[in-house]
């Protein structure tokens, strides 16, 4: 099995403060769930994080970071948020501040 790393994407553009973090990182386990959001098993979800609106997915098939990956829009909708909000995904690093200031 790949290492834990590998199977781990990096979500900017989470929506911070609006709900309690265990109910957003059940919509993040949801969403990134879905087929439509090329998604898979999600083994582990990781949030709040040192990082203001960063959250951690961890899949169950490295496969399913890469699928993730491809798709460009992603939005973050549920009927507890009072709107979709995009989402920004990217592979995981070690320094994440350094990940995620490019885009």
């Amino acid at each position: 099995r790949a290492a834990k790393s590998t199977r781990t994407v990096v979500i900017a553009g989470v929506p911070d403060g609006l709900l309690q973090d265990d109910v957003m990182a059940d919509i993040l386990t949801i969403h990134f769930q879905k087929s439509r959001n090329n998604g898979g098993d999600v083994e582990e979800v990781t949030y709040p994080t040192g990082n203001k609106g960063v959250a951690y997915v961890t899949f169950e098939d490295q496969e399913v970071v890469q699928s993730v990956l491809k798709k460009d829009d992603h939005q973050l909708e549920d009927k507890r948020l009072s709107q979709p909000y995009p989402l920004r995904v990217t592979p995981y690093c070690e320094k994440v501040s350094s990940c995620i200031s490019h885009l």
